[in-house]
């Protein structure tokens, strides 16, 4: 099993939903990123996805594009991903994944970004442009490492893919909640909840929801349907707000604490 597996078997048996920060690795420097990483964790996230800054990023909307091109012109490299979990994925109380292009898993070669990865602490990846058509090998690789390999399920997916895609992925599911970029949104689909509620009947993983999760509010509202909630936009956002590293990890650390608070009042028993 994965640190991700004994993640959600844990939170399964506490009746808890995991919170999932985002946060782009090298912005706007990879010290500051390490900081962010210590405040996140200290507030109550579960697991944190590394994104790993790419020249022509996919699904990403404004701010996370933007934050990806500070990174770069700060000099940003993938070993720098690597040297950040190495440095400080053993010391935190939450599991790391990378967000990551399959471009740069392929230009890189599948089983040694695997081996690397693993070794760097990195609990698994989230592959947003891999085809499920050509996900067979490193699906195949991931499992053979206890490294998950995490895929998207959007909402104009057919229903038959998305079970395919769910038989290729292991860790988790990512469930995007509105069709489009990402981005912080106030209304979410009304079909959101049964949709993501059939898909729950077709997989014994996790489902956890990203896109569009602005606060507290929109988090309390998904926390019924889902295992998981990713935020990435509204956190990469405070961030840009403060170019003080100290101060971006108050500001992130502050809004993570909320969002946690918000995901525990709601009940299990009541959902």
């Amino acid at each position: 099993m994965s640190a991700i597996d004994d993640l959600f078997a844990r939170l399964k048996n506490e009746n808890r939903k995991a919170l999932m920060p985002f946060i782009t690795a090298g912005d706007p420097n990879i010290e500051a990123t390490a900081t962010i990483l210590e405040g996140v964790a200290a507030a109550g996230a579960d697991l944190c996805e590394v994104g790993i800054p790419y020249s022509d990023p996919v699904a990403d909307g404004p701010v996370i594009q933007a934050s990806y091109q500070r990174a770069l012109d700060h000099g940003f490299k993938l070993e720098d991903a690597f040297r950040l979990g190495r440095e400080k994925a053993a010391g935190l109380a939450m599991p790391l994944v990378t967000m990551v292009s399959y471009a740069i898993i392929f230009r890189v070669g599948l089983q040694q970004f695997v081996d690397r990865a693993k070794a760097a602490g990195y609990a698994g990846a989230i592959v947003p442009d891999l085809l499920v058509e050509e996900a067979d090998e490193l699906s195949a690789i991931c499992r053979a490492a206890d490294f998950s390999l995490i895929q998207l399920v959007t909402p104009t997916t057919p229903r038959e893919r998305q079970v395919r895609i769910a038989n290729s992925s292991s860790g988790f599911l990512y469930y995007v909640s509105v069709t489009g970029i990402t981005g912080e949104r106030n209304e979410l689909p009304p079909d959101l909840m049964e949709s993501v509620s059939w898909l729950r009947k077709q997989t014994e993983l996790p489902i956890c929801i990203g896109f569009g999760i602005s606060g507290p509010e929109t988090a309390a509202k998904l926390a019924p349907v889902a295992d998981g909630l990713i935020v990435g936009s509204a956190i990469v956002r405070r961030i840009a707000q403060n170019s003080d590293a100290g101060d971006a990890r108050e500001a992130v650390a502050e809004f993570v604490a909320e969002l946690r608070n918000a995901i525990d009042s709601i009940s299990p028993a009541a959902t």
